[in-house]
C-alpha cells in the first residue's frame, strides 16, 4: 500500500512539474507582438499585473509571479519599455524583463536647426505628452535624445538645453584668443553662423577665421543667414534675398550693421562652437563657394571678386543665372 501511494505522488509530481514546466517553457498567449511599459521602482508584483493587462501572460500574473521565483532566475527587473514578440513564454518575458534591451525611441535635432523647428520636431513625437514650449536660440545641443513613451515635452527639451549648458561651459574653458568673442553667448551667436554658412565640417575653423578676422577690424559679416532669420525665425527662404531685405534693420542684419547680430541664428553643434573658440589662423577676410559644395577663401577683395566671377560662370554653366 505505502508502494502504491508513493509511487502515485511520484506520478503526481511528475505530472505537476511537467504542466508547471509547459507552463513556463511553453508558448504564451500573447497574439501580437506588443510594448509594455515597466517605470523606475515598480515592483515584480505590479509588474505581473501589467503583463497580464496586455495578455502577455495567463490569469492575474499570479501564475507568473510565482513560477518566475520558482524557476526563474532572482536577478531584478529592469526599468523601461520592452517589445515583447508573440507567443513569447514566460520564461522568455522575464528574461527580456531582467536582461533585455528596452526599446531605444530617439529623437535626432541635426547641427543648426533653429528652435522653431526643434519645437515642432518635439510637438510631432506621438508618445511625448504635453507642449512642447519654444526653446530660446541657440540654448539647445544638436544630438540625438532618448526618451521614454509618455515622457512631457518640456523634459526632453529641458535636456537638450542641459546638454547645451554642460558642453558649452566644458569648450569656454578650453578657448584660444583667436577669435574676440568675450562671452559664451556671442560664442553661440557666432557659432551658429558659422553653422549656416558651411556643411562642410573641415571648413568650419576656416570660415570662423575670417568671421574673427571681421570682428577683429570692425569690418561687417556680411552674412546671408543673419538677414534671413528674422524673416523665417531660421527656416528656409525659399527664394533669393530682396535688397530691401538686405537694407532692412532688424538687429540682425549683418550687412548693415558691424559687430555680432542680437543673437544666435540657430542652435549650432559643439563643432562650430569649437571652431569659434579656436579658428585657423588664416588672414582671410573673404569666402565664396567654390561650386562643389564648399568654398574658396580670399585675403583681399580684389582676389575675392575673381573667385566670385568664377562662381557666376559656374552658376550660368549651370542654368542658374
Amino acid at each position: 500500500m505505502l508502494r502504491r501511494l508513493i509511487l502515485i505522488a511520484a506520478i503526481a509530481g511528475v505530472l505537476v512539474g511537467g504542466y508547471a514546466g509547459w507552463r513556463w517553457w511553453g508558448p504564451g498567449p500573447l497574439a501580437k507582438s506588443t510594448n509594455v511599459t515597466i517605470d523606475e521602482g515598480t515592483t515584480f508584483g505590479r509588474a505581473a499585473e501589467i503583463l497580464s493587462y496586455v495578455g502577455a501572460v495567463d490569469g492575474s500574473g499570479t501564475s507568473f509571479y510565482y513560477l518566475s521565483r520558482i524557476l526563474g532566475g532572482s536577478d531584478p527587473i529592469q526599468a523601461g519599455e520592452f517589445a515583447i514578440p508573440a507567443g513569447s513564454s514566460n520564461s522568455d518575458i522575464l528574461e527580456l524583463l531582467q536582461h533585455g534591451r528596452p526599446v531605444q525611441r530617439l529623437i535626432t535635432v541635426p547641427e543648426g536647426m533653429p528652435s522653431i523647428l526643434v519645437q515642432e520636431k518635439v510637438a510631432a513625437v506621438k508618445f511625448l505628452t504635453g507642449a512642447a514650449p519654444l526653446p530660446l536660440e541657440g540654448t539647445v545641443l544638436p544630438d540625438s535624445y532618448g526618451y521614454k513613451r509618455g515622457e512631457p515635452r518640456a523634459a526632453v527639451i529641458g535636456r537638450m538645453q542641459d546638454a547645451m549648458t554642460k558642453a558649452l561651459d566644458a569648450l569656454w574653458v578650453k578657448r584660444k584668443p583667436g577669435c574676440p568673442v568675450t562671452s559664451k553667448q556671442e560664442a553661440v551667436i557666432l557659432a551658429s553662423i558659422v553653422e549656416k554658412e558651411t556643411g562642410k565640417p573641415a571648413e568650419r575653423r576656416t570660415v570662423a577665421g575670417v568671421y574673427c578676422n571681421r570682428l577683429k577690424i570692425g569690418m561687417k559679416l556680411d552674412a546671408d543667414p543673419t538677414v534671413i532669420y528674422p524673416i523665417t525665425k531660421g527656416k528656409p527662404l525659399g527664394r533669393r534675398i530682396k535688397r530691401s531685405e538686405l537694407m532692412a534693420i532688424t538687429g540682425y542684419n549683418t550687412y548693415r550693421s558691424p559687430g555680432l547680430p542680437a543673437g544666435p541664428i540657430a542652435n549650432p553643434g559643439r563643432e562650430s562652437i569649437a571652431a569659434v573658440l579656436d579658428p585657423a589662423p588664416t588672414r582671410a577676410l573673404y569666402f565664396v563657394a567654390d561650386g562643389t559644395g564648399g568654398h574658396v577663401f580670399a585675403d583681399s577683395f580684389a582676389e575675392h571678386q575673381a573667385n566670385v566671377k568664377k562662381w557666376y560662370a559656374i552658376r550660368r554653366a549651370r542654368g542658374e543665372m
